[in-house]
C-alpha cells in the first residue's frame, strides 16, 4: 500500500548434493513464497559445474522469469535467488540481486536482505582505493570487501568471516561460489534467515514459508553471527562472530513476516493474534464488528475480536493483481489507487461501529484514505487500532523509514493524528507489550523505532539514496 512501511528483500539458496538439478525452479518457487518481502526487482543466479550465471529484472517474480528466461538458466546443483524492496538504492536494474562477480580466483554470486550502518565509510574507502560500483546499494560493498579478501585468503568461508570484521548494521546473506554455498548472519541477527533440507539437499531462506512452499523442512534458524558453509563434505559452521541472543526486528512479527513463518521459534500468525488481544485490552471500545486491513491486520482484528467479544468480519476485498506497472504520479490517482487496492464491502460495514485494525500509521496518508473509505461505506463510527507502537525514530537496519521527517508521530500526538486520519478513536499497542508478541522466540528483540534504543550506538542518519546525488549536491 502506498504510504506503508517497506522492509529490504527476501533471500534463498539451495545446494544439491545431485549435479543437473533443476535447481532454478525449486528457487523460482521459493522467491513467489517470500515475494511479500519485495516487489520491485528480482533474480536467480545458478551454479553448473563451478560457471554462473544468472537473470534479473526490475518486476515481480512471474514476471521477471518467464517460462523462457527459466530455462535458459541451465541446470546445476546450486542457485542463490533474491527478491528486492529498495530501502537504499533505486530501483533498477542494476540494483537487482543477486550480484555476481569474477574475479582471479573464480566467480561469486551474493544476495542481501538488511542495511549496512557503516555503508557510506566503506563506500568512500573502496573507491579511494580504485573499486568501482555499478549499483548504488549496500550489497555491492559486500561484494567487494569479500572479494578483496578472497583474494588473499585460502577459502571463500574465510574471506567471509574477515569481511564480518569490517562490514556493521544487518545482514542475512547467501553466498554461491563455484563450489560451496555459504549462508551468514549479523552478529545481532536484526533479519531472519534458516536452514533446511529437501531430499538431502540444503537450503537456505529468509522464512520458514520458502521452505513450505518447496517441500523442504525446517532444521534450524541460522544463529546471530553464523557462517554456514555447505560443499562436497557436508555442512560446517563457524561462529566466531557468535555470542549473542540477538536482536531481531520485532516488527518481522508485526508486518513484515508471512503469518504462515516460524521465526526463532515463534509463530508470527499467534504473534499477531497476541497483539490483537493486547489492543482490546489496552484499548477497549463499544462496538459491532471488527474488521482487519489486508494482510497483515487480518490476524490481529482476529485476535482483537476474540479478546473483546466483538463479532470479526471480512470488511475488505484486496486485488492482488496489481503489478509494477501500476504508479500513482498524482495526489488523485494515489487517492485512486488505495480504491483499486482495497474494495469495502458495504454489507459488513454499513449502520455500523467499526473497529479497523491496522499494523502501523507511518505518514499517516494511506490510514487516512482506508478510514474514508469505511466511512464512504456507511460506517457510523470508525475506530482505529494499530498493532505497533507509534513511529517516532528511524530505522537503520533494513527499513525504507531513514529518518524522523517522514513520521507522523513525530509531528503530531496522538488526539491529533485521530483527527488527521478522521477517526472517531485512535489507540496503539503498547511499548511494554510488543516486546511480547513472539511468545517463546529464542532471541532478543530491536524496538529502536518505537523507543529510541538501538542495540548499537545509532548512527548518523543518511537519506535513502545516499550514493546517489544531482550536480549541486555534491561538492566538485
Amino acid at each position: 500500500m502506498p504510504g506503508s512501511l517497506h522492509e529490504e528483500c527476501g533471500v534463498f539458496g539451495i545446494y544439491s548434493n545431485t549435479p543437473g538439478s533443476n535447481v532454478a525452479a525449486q528457487t523460482y518457487f521459493a522467491l513467489y513464497a517470500l515475494q511479500h518481502r519485495g516487489q520491485e526487482s528480482c533474480g536467480i543466479a545458478v551454479c553448473n559445474e563451478g560457471v554462473i550465471q544468472y537473470h534479473s529484472d526490475i518486476g515481480l517474480v512471474p514476471e521477471v522469469f518467464s517460462k523462457e528466461a527459466l530455462e535458459k538458466l541451465e541446470p546445476g546443483n546450486m542457485a542463490v535467488g533474491h527478491v528486492r524492496y529498495s530501502t537504499m538504492g533505486h530501483k533498477s536494474r542494476a540494483n537487482a540481486q543477486p550480484l555476481v562477480v569474477r574475479h582471479i580466483k573464480g566467480a561469486m554470486a551474493l544476495a542481501h536482505n538488511g542495511s549496512l550502518t557503516n555503508a557510506a565509510d566503506l563506500r568512500e574507502k573502496l573507491e579511494m582505493d580504485g573499486a568501482i560500483f555499478h549499483s548504488t546499494n549496500d550489497t555491492e560493498i559486500i561484494l567487494h570487501i569479500i572479494t578483496k579478501t578472497r583474494i588473499r585468503t585460502t577459502s571463500i568461508e574465510a574471506a567471509v568471516e574477515e569481511a564480518m570484521n569490517e562490514i556493521e548494521g544487518a545482514y542475512s546473506l547467501v553466498i554461491m561460489s563455484p563450489s560451496k554455498l555459504i549462508a551468514a548472519r549479523d552478529p545481532h541477527g536484526f533479519r531472519p534467515l534458516c536452514m533446511g533440507s529437501l531430499d538431502g539437499d540444503i537450503v537456505f531462506a529468509s522464512e520458514s514459508c520458502a521452505l513450505d512452499s518447496i517441500g523442504a523442512v525446517f532444521v534450524r534458524e541460522v544463529e546471530p553471527g553464523e557462517i554456514v558453509v555447505v560443499d562436497k563434505d557436508g555442512t560446517h559452521s563457524i561462529k566466531t562472530h557468535c555470542g549473542g541472543s540477538g536482536n531481531m526486528c520485532v516488527f518481522e512479527f508485526i508486518y513484515f513476516a508471512r503469518p504462515d513463518s516460524v521465526i526463532a521459534g515463534a509463530s508470527v500468525h499467534i504473534a499477531r493474534l497476541r497483539a490483537g488481544s493486547f489492543l482490546a485490552l489496552e484499548h477497549p471500545v463499544q462496538a459491532d464488528v471488527v474488521i482487519g486491513v489486508p494482510d497483515s491486520g487480518l490476524d490481529a482484528a482476529l485476535g482483537f475480536s476474540r479478546q473483546s467479544g466483538i463479532p470479526y468480519g471480512v470488511g475488505f476485498i484486496k486485488n492482488r493483481y496489481i503489478g509494477r506497472t501500476f504508479i500513482q504520479p498524482s495526489q488523485e490517482e494515489r487517492d485512486r489507487s488505495v480504491r483499486i487496492k482495497l474494495n469495502t464491502i458495504e454489507a459488513t460495514i454499513k449502520n455500523k461501529r467499526v473497529v479497523l485494525i491496522d499494523d502501523s500509521i507511518v505518514r499517516g496518508t494511506t490510514t487516512g484514505r482506508i478510514v474514508r473509505l469505511v466511512r464512504e461505506a456507511g460506517a457510523k463510527e470508525v475506530h482505529v487500532r494499530i498493532s505497533s507502537p507509534p513511529f517516532v525514530n528511524p530505522c537503520y537496519f533494513g527499513t525504507d523509514i531513514s529518518s524522523r521527517d517522514y513520521l507522523i508521530a513525530c509531528r503530531m500526538n496522538v488526539n491529533e493524528i485521530r483527527y488527521h486520519i478522521q477517526a472517531d478513536t485512535l489507540g496503539y499497542l503498547s511499548t511494554d507489550n510488543v516486546t511480547k508478541l513472539a511468545e517463546g522466540a529464542k532471541c532478543g528483540f530491536c524496538d529502536g523505532c518505537f523507543t529510541g534504543k538501538y542495540p548499537v550506538p545509532e548512527p548518523a542518519s543518511v537519506p535513502k539514496n545516499r550514493f546517489e546525488h544531482k550536480i549541486g549536491e555534491i561538492a566538485d
